[in-house]
């Protein structure tokens, strides 16, 4: 008898473990509802994600960091759309120019970046935005500085003619890519390397993904969200920001191809 009690108290504290582990939630949506458990699978009552066992989140997503560069007249919605979509996922976002000095924005919106060129750390995805973008693409010492990152990133994320960025830094040769659509040929001659395509909203190397101009960012950035978080993810938050126009895959993903 003495030797079925450390058996049974085993069992017991497994069946316990086993029973937590199954627990649903919802996949992380920046809400509330993201410290919520069920005993049982099914929707999020107040996400309305399906919910999935507790133990399948992969925790390295609750740590995903971006670096937005921004520069003297960039364009507002370029970044300020994907900054919504990144923040409703969750996901860290700094932003990085190449001083600490504030700037403008379209001449009008200022901004103080986070951190400069010397200081920024180090992420896990690296983003880039139209405007003038020949104050950079101009700028040897802020392109050398983007190669300089390229080993400790993941991926990157590029709206409207922020391509001709990554272009210069050497990372679009031999891509699939696009950009605003009045900037195709444009981008075409910078980077003859590349293959660049009109009318898509986006297009997805795997590691670098590219899109079209302005409101465009908001679908690539929830494409990003999607393969970094779930559909139901990206879905949840075009809702949530009551963005009408998102279709999922409605890009050019090649990912499988590279």
């Amino acid at each position: 008898m003495k030797q079925l009690i450390p058996l049974i108290f085993f069992i017991h504290c497994f069946a316990f473990t086993q029973v937590r582990a199954n627990r649903s939630v919802s996949r992380p949506c920046n809400h509330p509802c993201d410290t919520i458990t069920y005993e049982q699978p099914g929707v999020c009552a107040h996400c309305g994600m399906t919910l999935v066992k507790k133990n399948q989140l992969v925790k390295k997503d609750e740590k995903i960091t971006v670096c937005f560069y921004l520069y003297e007249g960039i364009e507002v919605l370029d970044f300020a759309g994907p900054m919504e979509v990144f923040s409703q996922a969750g996901f860290k976002v700094i932003t990085v120019a190449k001083t600490k000095a504030p700037l403008l924005s379209q001449g009008i919106l200022k901004i103080t970046p986070d951190y400069s060129i010397e200081d920024a750390p180090q992420t896990d995805i690296f983003a880039v935005f139209g405007g003038s973008d020949e104050v950079v693409t101009n700028d040897p010492e802020v392109i050398s500085w983007i190669k300089s990152r390229d080993s400790a990133t993941k991926y990157y994320f590029s709206v409207c003619t922020g391509a001709f960025i990554l272009g210069k830094a050497g990372l679009l040769d031999q891509l699939t890519v696009t950009t605003f659509h009045k900037s195709i040929t444009n981008l075409q001659k910078a980077v003859p390397k590349a293959k660049v395509l009109q009318n898509i909203r986006y297009v997805d190397n795997g590691r670098i993904i590219t899109t079209a101009g302005i409101s465009a960012g908001i679908d690539g950035a929830l494409h990003l969200v999607s393969k970094l978080r779930g559909k139901e993810v990206a879905q949840a938050i075009a809702k949530q920001i009551e963005y009408d126009k998102y279709v999922p895959e409605q890009g050019m993903d090649l990912s499988n191809q590279h």
